[in-house]
């Protein structure tokens, strides 16, 4: 008779970090300029819409929300990367318009390091979808395609909920989409940004250092 001395443990090893942290609601101001920034001028993508001016955050009436951001930015990185000798900075930053019924393309975030949306309007059943970069390597062999439960090591993708004044933080090379919100009769905003750092990159004695 076999006998376990110890309590099995599952480890979950190499994760992704992705961070939600809530901010406390808009201000009139920061309000009005979002709503200008919109009627300035949207231009259609394939399924949603995105703001003509795609660096909003350089506007004086954003600061207090581009400083929030940029202060859990650099939780984010100090938790998740912990570097040393690097800034991280926010450079393009836009507004996105999704109506009921559209949706968000599959995609990734090139020339960005981590990549963060703020959620100005949400309905109840509103999320975004994360995609397993390596799906296509575990699924070389299919053991089941009727699992009994879907859990973090065996689902290609992974939902989060998204709601009103709240900020996610992803790297940018994860790939994300939002699924079309049937329910929805409202629209859903956003404001999506990308960031990249300062500093020295790499060691010099590996011969990778790189100086920005």
């Amino acid at each position: 008779m076999n006998r376990i001395q110890n309590n099995p443990v599952i480890n979950s090893i190499f994760p992704t970090p992705v961070y939600i942290v809530k901010r406390d609601s808009l201000d009139s101001t920061e309000e009005k300029e979002i709503e200008d920034i919109i009627e300035e001028g949207m231009h259609r993508n394939r399924h949603n819409s995105t703001s003509n001016n795609s660096y909003i955050f350089n506007n004086d009436n954003l600061k207090n929300l581009k400083q929030f951001c940029e202060q859990q930015l650099k939780i984010y990185v100090e938790k998740s990367i912990t570097p040393t000798e690097v800034d991280i900075y926010i450079t393009q930053s836009w507004i996105n318009v999704t109506r009921p019924g559209e949706n968000h393309h599959s995609h990734y975030h090139p020339n960005s390091i981590i990549s963060g949306v703020f959620y100005i309007s949400t309905e109840e059943d509103d999320n975004i979808m994360f995609m397993d970069p390596n799906d296509k390597l575990k699924n070389q062999i299919v053991i089941d395609t009727t699992l009994e439960e879907w859990n973090i090591w065996n689902s290609p993708n992974w939902c989060f909920p998204v709601s009103k004044n709240e900020l996610i933080l992803f790297p940018s090379w994860l790939q994300h989409t939002v699924e079309p919100n049937d329910k929805a009769t409202t629209d859903r905003i956003s404001i999506s940004f990308n960031t990249f750092v300062r500093g020295k990159l790499g060691e010099k004695n590996h011969l990778n250092e790189l100086i920005i």
